[in-house]
């Protein structure tokens, strides 16, 4: 789903410097272009609800480009290049999950260093939505259906390197009768690190 650019620590006694700083609050600015990769937080999973039942996924990753990274008070871009999910289930008996993919890559990311440090998934343009699309087989019949929307937000934990998605809402885009009309999408991503850098340190926001 969509589903999201992932963020990190921070902390309302930041030093003044960049929005984003690798291995400490006010540490080092991230520079435009590096790589960031965040996986689901330890010990959690990526939720998507339907009338259908709930998917569940244990297995999920997300790739992001820094396009911008301005001096606080700011707003830092990335460019989500990639989001992955793997590992999937499904309260309903009798129904498995084959697959759940993400279409219409790369999605555009902000992560403001503003009350709550928000931060906002959103399409590229109104012809290529946040698309997430899911597989699942009922004996040898074998379904797909696909949810969209124009923007996801989330924020980052005062308490920890990661970014929090609750309860965000898809419609259902295409797919047979079988496919609910809509989900809420829940995940908590991170650590946030910066794989452009050797030994891949933390982001966090300042």
């Amino acid at each position: 789903t969509a589903l999201i650019a992932i963020l990190p620590a921070t902390s309302a006694d930041a030093a003044s410097g960049h929005v984003l700083t690798t291995g400490k609050v006010g540490g080092p600015g991230v520079k435009p272009g590096a790589g960031l990769k965040a996986s689901l937080a330890k010990g959690s999973a990526a939720v998507f609800n339907t009338s259908l039942g709930k998917l569940t996924c244990t297995k999920s990753a997300v790739t992001s480009k820094v396009t911008s990274n301005p001096a606080t008070p700011g707003i830092a871009k990335e460019s989500l290049t990639a989001q992955t999910f793997g590992k999937c289930t499904i309260n309903v008996s009798g129904v498995a999950v084959g697959s759940v993919t993400v279409a219409n890559l790369p999605f555009n990311v902000t992560v403001s260093d503003a009350k709550g440090h928000p931060v906002k998934v959103s399409e590229r343009s109104k012809a290529k939505p946040l698309l997430t699309s899911f597989t699942v087989s009922v004996g040898t019949l074998s379904v797909s259906c696909s949810f969209k929307t124009t923007a996801i937000s989330g924020s980052t934990s005062k308490k920890g390197n990661i970014t929090v998605f609750v309860k965000q809402t898809f419609k259902l885009a295409a797919g047979g009768s079988f496919c609910p009309a809509s989900g809420v999408f829940s995940a908590t991503y991170g650590p946030l690190r910066d794989a452009s850098i050797k030994g891949s340190p933390a982001v966090f926001v300042n």
